[in-house]
């Protein structure tokens, strides 16, 4: 048996020792594109043996464009890269056994100019195209109003969603990064670059997982890679100045002024953005893909002035940004809320407010990566910002111990204390006696400055061809803030204590709250490679952070009995300061963080895999009333993490992501302190409360028919946390206040799917595409019936099934486009302890909408929309809205001016209401706003191009200036850009 043993040792020594010797030449370089030097993402690089063009090896380019292959023996081969839209190249090599790292440099991709001239000639743009997990768009498949900027644009890509806030969601995944040509734009700021990028400008757009800088840099995951959309300038817009104009005014006295310079010259990027507007950044939507349908939560007035530039070298790379916003809002909200009890009995609440708030900001950022030699890479990212806010509010609200909407027809109209003093309080004067709890009035002001300032710097080091690399990377971070605030609180309480009324509150503080923090962390990557293509990755990170927050807090009603808002400060105001409301509180946080991951590179596949263990140590300095401690606190953190990709084909991609991640309360939540700053919201520390853990699990599929122009996109999810945190909320059925009490739970769990289609039919000038979701969500949280010492304490489980489907058609040719949509969101929502709230509620819209391009260079777009809300308990919500836009332009001075009447709302039906549900309770509320009104807007467009060459062919293919040619969707005669496929 020894000998066997041993016998087999040598054959296996023997076996490698020849492997070693005959497959040990690595082959290396970098693919580019010949016409814009950017690198070739994922293009196929073979090595192909002589003299019978065997398959010997072969690997797919990083996001930067190198490949090594894996190793292979001495001799004769060709070297074959291929990407879809460039011709092939070819190059012989011949390797030998005295050069083991063979270089090939770097290998330029010429376009396929027939591959390209045929899709120009004789199709209509596709709407989508997919190649592997990128998803492009066409901007000239897609017609917009004259003048519109970025986000009228993405409303119309199929499985694009953009809420009230401005937020972006492109199937399914929510947009973080705005960036034109590969380079970020202002930070990569997506409401930045919404509100202030032409959609004349855009060629392309493309969305993609972006990864961070040292997962592009190292290949190791570090679970930070983000959803970018990167807009691709025109051809012939990047060696030159372009810019638009747009001023407008109209009814309601709304009002509209923006601007954009942009200088394009190579890789050289430089953009100015000025704006100013009170329509809440809201545009025109009427030239397809459904209505303007967005909420106007009270009335924005923003501007903005900003600088962003961008270059590039051989070696270096700069980028940066400075913008200045100012934003103010004027909100006015009535609503209502019922907040579940166990049993079968509720808590209803209802309210008015008045919100003003002003906010300024100044933001910067510099972004430079450098490359010394092949082999180095140094990236430095600091930023700095500086804000200043105000604001003030005023609200009424009622605790109600049963519906007040049984009794009156708007309870809102009996909230004032003032008017509720000169009752007499019999059933007459005040219908809503018998059923109240509570009553408050609220003022307050307020205002705060902060500055902070960050900075990143990166630098790695290739070892070798083969994939050997170490990083080294640093980072600073500094903040401070303050605030102050003004309160003024009445709250009147209608119910007894046996038979004794409960005094009634009257808070009057002034509030001061400083803060500074400040924190730094170094990391030290590794990766080795272990065989073909396979990587052991390897990370360290130790983190510290400090953070000290001092909150004062004056009792004015004691300095003064007459003090009210708007006052001075009483002179003796420092001699009341409420210990038991003030607090201090300094947080020392350590943590180590070491990774593992393996990572493996197949031609047909991807797979990264790893697990990081954190552990941390916090201390906590913290004063509040009689509690003066310093507690410290010791966890291990741990989260696994695997991203497998498969590539079916270059139009095929599935991909499947897992991430876990362990989470811990905050240190305060964990002290046995009482919070009782308001009356009506008591809050208690548990000290008793875990460590909650969530998964995360994703599973997408995208497939493209390039003949067909049909696309699929398909993703479904999974999310589950273990222990997750939720507040214990205890009624007190005499004040109508809470008691609440952080407290871990179990069974917060969701699931979503989602399946979108888009394919032109046979001739291309029609188009059809789906979007189909479903979202399953199972809430859980605490109810609590009784009072006292009889108080039960039961979970509620509150789950909720949504169907959506939305479909739409269009037919375009080069004067006409109309589109028809419909959707649909079914809703079961159901209570476990409270099922007489359960509900089916379902929305549904249907609509048209056309673009007319009309003689003398005229267009007219319109869209109407009908909205319905059907099956809610609360009748007031199961409304119509039939919602009509228009606009009408003309164009003058050959293309470079135009004048546009637009009209929103024109039957004054959109309302401005919000509803929420969760396991404790739902809310609806309705807000001030102006969604009916008509703008008269001029917009004027520069274009100075940088040679007469350039200008010329700009003119003559139907640019600016030029006669337009027919052929593809999207453009207008003489127009902005001209047609384009």
């Amino acid at each position: 048996m020894k000998k066997v043993i041993i016998g087999t040792v040598l054959l296996l020594t023997t076996a490698l020792s020849a492997f070693s010797q005959t497959k040990n030449i690595t082959v290396a370089g970098r693919v580019i594109e010949d016409d814009t030097k950017e690198p070739a993402v994922q293009a196929t690089v073979q090595l192909l043996s002589l003299p019978d063009s065997a398959f010997a090896a072969g690997i797919a380019t990083t996001a930067q464009g190198y490949f090594t292959l894996p190793k292979v023996k001495a001799g004769k081969y060709v070297l074959k890269v291929s990407y879809i839209g460039f011709q092939p190249t070819v190059l012989p090599l011949q390797l030998s056994a005295q050069n083991l790292n063979k270089n090939v440099g770097t290998l330029a991709l010429k376009t396929d100019a027939v591959m390209l001239a045929e899709a120009v000639i004789t199709a209509e743009a596709p709407q989508v195209t997919v190649s592997e997990d990128t998803v492009a768009f066409n901007s000239s498949a897609y017609r917009t109003p004259e003048g519109a900027m970025l986000e009228e644009l993405v409303k119309k890509l199929p499985g694009a969603e953009v809420d009230d806030d401005g937020n972006v969601k492109i199937n399914g995944k929510e947009i973080k990064k705005i960036m034109v040509d590969g380079k970020e734009f202002f930070g990569g700021d997506v409401k930045t670059g919404l509100k202030n990028l032409p959609v004349e400008m855009i060629d392309k757009l493309k969305t993609y997982d972006k990864q961070s800088d040292l997962a592009r840099i190292t290949g190791i995951d570090d679970g930070e890679e983000e959803t970018v959309l990167d807009l691709t300038v025109k051809k012939g817009m990047n060696q030159g100045v372009f810019g638009n104009f747009d001023l407008a005014g109209g009814t309601e006295h709304r009002y509209l002024g923006r601007g954009m310079v942009n200088y394009f010259r190579d890789k050289t990027q430089v953009s100015f953005i000025g704006r100013a507007n009170n329509v809440n950044d809201m545009g025109f939507s009427g030239g397809g893909g459904g209505p303007r349908w967005r909420r106007s939560n009270g009335l924005t007035a923003s501007k903005e002035v900003g600088l962003n530039f961008a270059s590039e070298s051989e070696n270096l790379e700069l980028g940066g940004s400075a913008r200045y916003n100012y934003r103010g809002t004027d909100a006015i909200s009535t609503g209502y809320s019922e907040n579940f009890l166990a049993g079968t009995s509720s808590s209803f609440s209802n309210s008015n407010s008045k919100n003003r708030s002003r906010n300024m900001n100044f933001n910067a950022d510099f972004r430079l990566e450098w490359k010394p030699d092949t082999m180095t890479n140094i990236i430095f990212r600091p930023n700095i910002s500086w804000g200043k806010s105000e604001s003030g509010s005023w609200s009424q609200s009622g605790t109600f111990n049963e519906d007040p909407f049984t009794l009156v027809p708007n309870p809102n109209d009996y909230l004032d204390l003032a008017a509720l003093a000169q009752m007499d309080f019999n059933e007459d004067d005040d219908p809503l006696k018998s059923i109240r709890v509570n009553t408050s009035n609220n003022l307050s002001s307020s205002e705060g400055n902060s500055l902070s300032a960050n900075a990143t710097l990166q630098v790695n080091r290739r070892l070798n061809a083969r994939g050997r690399n170490i990083t080294l990377r640093g980072r600073l971070g500094y903040g401070d803030n303050e605030s102050e605030q003004y309160s003024s609180n009445d709250t009147r309480y209608f119910l007894t204590t046996g038979d004794v009324p409960r005094e009634d509150d009257r808070i009057r503080r002034y509030i001061t709250s400083p803060g500074n923090n400040y924190n730094y962390n170094a990391q030290l990557t590794y990766s080795e490679p272990i065989a073909r293509a396979t990587f052991l990755q390897f990370s360290y990170q130790f983190k510290y952070n400090y953070r000290e927050s001092d909150k004062s807090t004056y009792n004015l009603a004691l300095a003064d009995s007459e003090w009210k808002l708007g006052d001075p400060l009483p002179a003796n105001y420092a001699d009341y300061k409420d210990n038991a409301q003030s607090k201090y509180a300094e947080y020392k946080t350590f943590e180590h963080e070491a990774m593992l991951g393996l990572r493996f590179i197949r031609p047909k596949y991807r797979l990264n895999a790893g697990v990081s263990f954190q552990p941390q140590n916090t201390e906590l300095t913290y004063r509040k009333g009689e509690t003066d401690t310093i507690t410290t606190r010791s966890v291990f953190n741990f989260a696994p993490n695997v991203d497998f990709r498969f590539n079916f084909s270059k139009l095929s991609n599935l991909r499947l992501n897992y991430r876990g991640r362990s989470g811990q309360p905050g240190m305060e939540d964990l002290l046995p302190v009482t919070d009782n700053s308001n009356p009506l919201n008591i809050r208690v520390g548990n000290p008793g409360l875990k460590p909650s853990f969530s998964h995360n699990l994703t599973v997408m599929y995208n497939t493209y028919n390039p003949e067909k122009q049909r696309g699929i996109f398909t993703n479904a999810g999974f999310q589950s946390t273990r222990n997750s945190i939720s507040n214990s909320r205890v009624y007190n059925e005499n004040t109508g206040g809470w008691t609440i009490t952080p407290k871990n739970i179990n069974g917060n769990w969701s699931t979503n799917g989602m399946l979108g289609y888009n394919t032109a039919l046979k001739n291309k000038k029609f188009t059809i595409g789906t979007f189909s979701r479903v979202s399953y969500n199972n809430q859980v949280g605490y109810l609590t019936s009784g009072k006292g010492s009889e108080a039960v304490e039961r979970k509620n489980t509150t789950t909720n099934l949504t169907l959506n489907e939305n479909l739409n058609g269009a037919f375009r040719n080069d004067w006409l486009e109309v589109g028809i949509n419909g959707t649909i969101s079914y809703n079961i929502e159901k209570d476990k302890l409270t099922p007489a709230n359960n509900q089916k509620p379902y929305n549904f819209s249907y609509g048209a909408n056309t673009t007319i391009l009309m003689p003398w260079s005229m267009s007219l777009a319109t869209n109407l929309s009908n909205q319905s809300r059907r099956g809610y308990s609360d009748a007031s919500m199961n409304r119509n809205e039939l919602i009509w836009n228009a606009q009408i332009s003309q164009s003058f001075l050959k293309g470079a001016a135009t004048v546009s009447f637009e009209m929103y709302d024109i039957l004054k039906q959109q309302s401005n209401i919000t509803r929420s549900l969760s396991a404790s309770g739902r809310s609806v509320y309705q807000y001030n706003g102006i969604n009916s009104y008509c703008m008269v807007h001029f917009i004027y467009r520069l274009n100075i191009f940088g040679s007469k060459a350039a200008r010329e062919k700009m003119q003559g293919g139907g640019g600016f200036g030029g006669p337009g040619r027919h052929g593809g969707p999207g453009g207008r005669p003489g127009g902005f850009g001209g047609r384009r496929f």
